[in-house]
């Protein structure tokens, strides 16, 4: 019954606030969501107070308390939509988890806060004494804090999530950030602005992996990167434009997102007809060039899009349907264990990865880049490409390549003799197999013998007796 009047409650609310929004609000102003005593898995309650737009759809700012279904508790954030599209939000990087209620207030000394019960603060501003005045929701999407003479003191640009909107600016010390959902490791995806380019990452622990990157003509210096209705632009110290990625469309772009599912960075526009955003630029086009297309220890197969687990056997590897199973099931976690025991280095044939780690050595040798990762207890894996040696801390993001090319080998470490092991219990199901199938030889002319001894033979002796009577 409780959630039921909850969910009442916020329809009034939101009706009431809807009807009532501004794009601005003065210092005192306070809104306040119930968060139910009891949890309910998948509830999502929404109070919008704010509301601007230049055309279908609009930007809305909202208080929102959402269950978290693996943690079940309740999270409280201030969020900016753009239609249904949460394009910002505060609890991107520290979710606030309430009790009782969720309020958002103005305060009269200029600071904006996001409070529980007891008045427990979840998230600030940290803007007290700046002479804040109001709190404003730009026609970009932007929330600001300003004061009197309409000076920004605290904006939501200054703090980009995974999604980058109109006439956002990102600076070569700011970048996006989006946490993978398709791993069950603590994983990050990462737009980052460097001196000569921009870049994707994926970021696992102390580990950097990039697998995408664009950059200007003639190594220009890159300042800050700007999204425009035509695109994202690259701009050098004097602001001048160096490099711009364009849409595949004309219809104006109205954000850049990471996504937290395959890692890819795509430009989006708004289908009127569809009534539904949908990308006009992506820029990974194909499904074995995403940073984690498949689960770790497994190969993406370029023709079909389909996963295969690695299986060391002999002295190569060999690919078996995974099946939706775990493929690193079999290898060790932890290689300086004392009970994984020795280990060595293993060549898979005609594979290669996606992401090319930061931890490199240049002008070393194949067998050098072996013996660097056996020597590093953190490694699980080494490429070695044209002198080059990137050490890696996961087996990720692996893709089949032309056997023939010669330029690159991917070396995977596994617990020493597993290949003899392996190749052993291979021999011995052969040897069953073979020993089944001459046990069933054996059977079979024994059984004739009998057949023809006691069958045969007494036909022909019961007919030779009937031709002499």
């Amino acid at each position: 019954m409780e959630f039921y009047q909850l969910t009442l409650t916020l329809l009034l609310f939101f009706f009431f606030t809807v009807c009532a929004s501004k794009s601005d609000i003065p210092i005192g102003y306070r809104v306040t969501v119930p968060v139910p005593s009891e949890f309910n898995e998948g509830f999502k309650g929404k109070a919008f107070f704010m509301e601007i737009g230049n055309g279908e759809p609009d930007f809305r700012a909202a208080v929102t308390v959402e269950a978290m279904n693996n943690l079940k508790r309740y999270s409280c954030s201030l969020q900016v939509f753009l239609g249904d599209t949460i394009v910002w939000s505060s609890s991107h990087f520290s979710p606030f988890y309430p009790s009782q209620r969720c309020v958002l207030e103005l305060t009269k000394g200029g600071e904006l806060l996001l409070m529980g019960g007891r008045r427990r603060v979840g998230w600030r501003t940290n803007s007290s004494g700046q002479g804040v005045e109001r709190f404003q929701l730009l026609i970009t999407g932007n929330l600001v804090l300003t004061d009197a003479m309409n000076n920004i003191k605290w904006q939501s640009f200054d703090f980009p999530t995974d999604v980058m909107l109109w006439s956002q600016v990102l600076k070569a010390s700011a970048r996006l950030t989006s946490f993978s959902t398709n791993s069950s490791e603590l994983n990050s995806y990462s737009l980052e602005v460097r001196n000569n380019k921009i870049a994707l990452y994926l970021n696992s622990g102390s580990w950097k992996y990039s697998y995408w990157e664009f950059g200007p003509s003639r190594n220009q210096n890159i300042t800050f990167a700007e999204l425009g209705s035509a695109g994202l632009k690259l701009f050098n110290v004097r602001h001048r434009k160096i490099a711009q990625i364009s849409p595949s469309r004309h219809e104006p772009v109205r954000f850049l997102a990471l996504n937290n599912k395959t890692g890819n960075l795509g430009l989006y526009y708004y289908s009127a007809d569809k009534r539904k955003f949908e990308a006009s630029y992506q820029a990974l086009n194909r499904t074995c060039d995403l940073p984690q297309a498949c689960k770790p220890y497994s190969i993406c197969n370029t023709p079909s899009n389909s996963c295969t687990c690695i299986e060391i056997s002999g002295s190569r590897e060999d690919l078996s349907p995974s099946l939706g199973s775990e493929c690193s099931k079999g290898f060790p976690s932890e290689f300086c264990n004392a009970s994984t025991g020795p280990v060595e280095m293993v060549e898979l044939n005609g594979i290669s990865s996606n992401l090319r780690s930061n931890n490199q050595i240049y002008n070393i040798s194949k067998e050098s880049c072996s013996s660097s990762c056996l020597a590093n207890c953190s490694c699980v894996a080494a490429l070695y490409s044209a002198g080059g040696c990137f050490l890696y801390g996961l087996v990720s993001g692996l893709k089949q390549v032309d056997r023939g090319d010669g330029m690159s080998y991917y070396l995977v470490k596994v617990p020493k003799g597993i290949r003899n092991s392996r190749r052993k219990s291979r021999l011995k199901n052969l040897l069953l197999v073979m020993g089944g199938i001459l046990d069933g030889l054996v059977l079979f002319v024994l059984g004739g013998f009998a057949f023809y001894y006691f069958v045969i033979r007494k036909r022909r002796k019961d007919s030779s007796g009937n031709d002499s009577t």
